[in-house]
């Protein structure tokens, strides 16, 4: 045997890398988690292109220069957005630039425009650097006839959490939607069959992103992608949701790769602290941040943000603050500028500070969130249950206030307080809209109690800040060297076709 293995290893057609092409929804939240994937496989190797708008490759400069400067084969190219008579603003190629509710349904209605340049992209591209496996977002199906055409395989990415995933794929396999319709009943609570804890929900929570009637085409059409595709690449690890994964998998009947969570990546503080991931606050707010926190006690902070999408009207963003003030407990809050230039806003913020200056830090705009949740001083976050931030704070060992709003939010906060023991309810009880409707309100009083129960002492506060800790080193070890990073290894060589059969490619 020891003279036959190197004969066979000569003989064997040495592997090219393979070249992955991935294409977000236009939305930060969506953008983020495939940026860092695309990092990662380029750091193992691989060629990775992400696929989106000018001006979120414009956002994304700082993942571009990051990746220069350390040689990595990754690249991004814009399609050109928003397309001639689709009634939106030039700048309006990122759901955070929608202005108001009602323009949420052109802007969903002109994406499937980007699958016309998107082919040509794929058909322009040469042999040497011709796609191996196109990876592309959930809501973005039209990107999956162009690659069929070419003969390339497709995954989808689902960014929420497994256990929303399975949830959605089940209620749809089900057809818990139709039967909700058909009870009539807006408040009945209905079961979600096929998973393996008991879950409830309402009409106001079915799960589902293209949940409005009018975008009910756009959801058969991405569940019908979703059933045909190749195989899911989840934002997750093993030791989170291994019993929604294996459910999730058997559901679908098709690969599923946990690789995550990606957002360890950003590993080192340069890549922390840069604007890479599209988190841009003023220059004098973020520089103050960190020498702030570097004042306050350990583990003393509740960090406060709701992403990127919901836009707070003033009289509920007072009665965050009045919260947050009521708790007695120091804070960071970030405060959107488009929430904080109205004027009775802006006085009334300045007022804050002044009261609870030296305990309380508004930001304004936007603030390095992996920085802050990484920091020594911070011991909670308040937030509205997107998955990247969820993720994050389990990856950093933040127990959680959850105050979710709409789409995977309430499933996730499901997820947190109910199944993984590391959050406490705010108390939302219905989901809104992006723009946030002050008829239905959290008060001041429930946000001071979560925050409160969150930080204080007592078993139950110990035990979910145990278990948070627990689960943020499970998530390391998965990303370094565990099953996250196996995962990637697979996905990979799934990907890579040998060296003989890449220069059959190129004559053809």
């Amino acid at each position: 045997m020891a003279l036959t293995e190197p004969a066979v290893a000569a003989t064997t057609p040495a592997k090219a890398p393979p070249h992955f092409v991935l294409v977000p929804f236009v939305a930060q939240g969506h953008i983020i988690p495939l940026v860092d994937l695309a990092r990662l496989l380029a750091e193992r190797g691989a060629r990775a292109t992400v696929v989106t708008t000018p001006l979120n490759v414009a956002r994304q400069r700082g993942a571009a220069e990051h990746a220069a400067r350390a040689g990595l084969p990754l690249e991004f190219v814009s399609l050109p957005f928003p397309p001639p008579g689709s009634g939106l603003p030039q700048d309006c190629q990122n759901a955070d630039m929608v202005a108001d509710n009602y323009q949420f349904l052109p802007f969903f209605f002109a994406l499937p425009e980007l699958a016309g340049p998107f082919d040509a992209y794929l058909r322009l591209l040469p042999p040497p650097r011709r796609p191996s496996c196109v990876i592309s977002d959930w809501c973005c199906p039209w990107t999956a006839a162009a690659a069929r055409r070419l003969g390339v395989p497709w995954l989808f990415f689902h960014g929420p959490s497994c256990f929303f995933s399975l949830c959605d794929l089940q209620a749809a396999n089900h057809g818990l939607h139709d039967l909700i319709v058909a009870a009539g009943d807006d408040d009945e609570k209905h079961a979600v069959p096929g998973v393996p804890v008991p879950v409830t929900v309402t009409k106001a929570t079915v799960p589902g992103f293209f949940s409005h009637p009018l975008t009910l085409e756009l959801r058969d059409e991405a569940m019908a992608a979703m059933r045909a595709a190749d195989g899911v690449v989840v934002n997750t690890f093993l030791d989170l949701e291994a019993e929604f994964l294996a459910c999730y998998e058997e559901a679908l009947g098709k690969p599923v790769w946990a690789v995550g969570p990606l957002s360890l990546c950003n590993k080192d503080a340069d890549a922390e602290a840069t604007a890479s991931r599209g988190e841009v606050a003023g220059a004098a707010t973020q520089q103050a941040i960190i020498p702030w926190l570097d004042g306050q006690a350990a583990g003393s902070v509740v960090y406060v943000s709701f992403g990127s999408l919901v836009r707070k009207q003033p009289k509920q963003l007072f009665e965050v603050g009045h919260g947050l003030e009521d708790s007695g407990v120091p804070f960071v809050w970030v405060v959107k500028e488009s929430e904080a230039a109205a004027p009775e806003v802006a006085e009334w913020l300045a007022a804050l500070e002044a009261r609870v200056a030296g305990r309380g830090l508004v930001v304004r705009g936007w603030a390095p969130q992996l920085a802050v949740l990484s920091h020594r001083a911070v011991g909670a976050f308040v937030t509205h249950c997107g998955w990247n931030s969820m993720l994050e704070a389990i990856a950093h060992g933040m127990p959680v206030a959850t105050w979710p709003h709409f789409a995977d939010q309430f499933f996730n906060e499901q997820l947190a307080v109910d199944v993984l023991g590391v959050g406490v309810r705010i108390g939302a009880a219905a989901p809104v809209m992006i723009f946030d409707d002050e008829t239905v309100s959290v008060k001041r009083g429930a946000v001071a109690r979560a925050v409160t129960a969150l930080m204080g002492g007592g078993e139950e506060a110990d035990e979910r800040r145990r278990k948070a800790k627990e689960y943020g080193e499970k998530a390391r070890k998965a990303m370094e060297g565990g099953s996250s990073y196996e995962n990637l290894t697979r996905l990979i060589q799934s990907f890579t076709m040998s060296e003989a059969k890449q220069h059959q490619q190129e004559q053809e």
